[in-house]
């Protein structure tokens, strides 16, 4: 169950049990309850947009070269909120970092189960993959599961925020209407991760 559900479960007007053993109960933090989320700020929305647009021109840009570009384009702007809404983006400057050859001793590394192995029918190999869409007001994030033989999207799920309840949740639907596949394939460390086969 997630939180989200979980959270649905406390019932505040109950006279039995109080909120704080609710909460213990249902294992949910209790300020979770009452808070309520700021909206983005245009300001920060038009920042965002220009970021994504000059991220998409100029990729290896990190935030001081971002600053010097939205000085320019006439934005009142310092190094910290710049890296502060590059994070939240989820975009950094591709640039080539030291040790990318060799991997952490504790690192699990999944077999790469497809080497060698031709694709011939529907449900041998599935994938999934997650990206982020920009909108008029802020950004949703974008998970498709896809068949790799037929090429075709098996399940999508979008959400506002970057939990991993949207991803199991299209897996799960693609698992309900198609079977199940023989490898789900997905790249190691992302934020979508490596999910079990059943």
């Amino acid at each position: 169950m997630s939180r989200g559900e979980r959270q649905g479960l406390i019932d505040q007007a109950d006279p039995h049990l109080s909120i704080v053993r609710q909460c213990q109960l249902l294992k949910v933090a209790r300020s979770t309850l009452y808070y309520q989320p700021a909206p983005v700020s245009d300001d920060d929305l038009a920042l965002m947009r220009r970021l994504d647009e000059q991220y998409l021109v100029t990729p290896f840009y990190g935030a001081r070269r971002m600053v010097a570009v939205l000085r320019r384009d006439g934005f009142v702007v310092n190094r910290k909120r710049i890296r502060r809404l590059m994070r939240v983006m989820g975009i950094e400057a591709i640039y080539q970092k030291p040790n990318t050859s060799h991997r952490h001793p504790e690192h699990k590394v999944y077999p790469y189960l497809l080497r060698g192995i031709a694709i011939e029918r529907p449900n041998q190999v599935w994938c999934a993959d997650i990206t982020y869409i920009p909108m008029a007001k802020g950004f949703v994030y974008l998970v498709a599961v896809m068949d790799w033989f037929s090429r075709r999207v098996l399940a999508w799920r979008l959400s506002i925020g970057m939990d991993t309840d949207f991803c199991v949740e299209a897996l799960q639907e693609a698992m309900e209407r198609f079977g199940q596949p023989g490898v789900f394939n997905t790249d190691q460390g992302v934020q979508l991760g490596m999910m079990p086969r059943g």
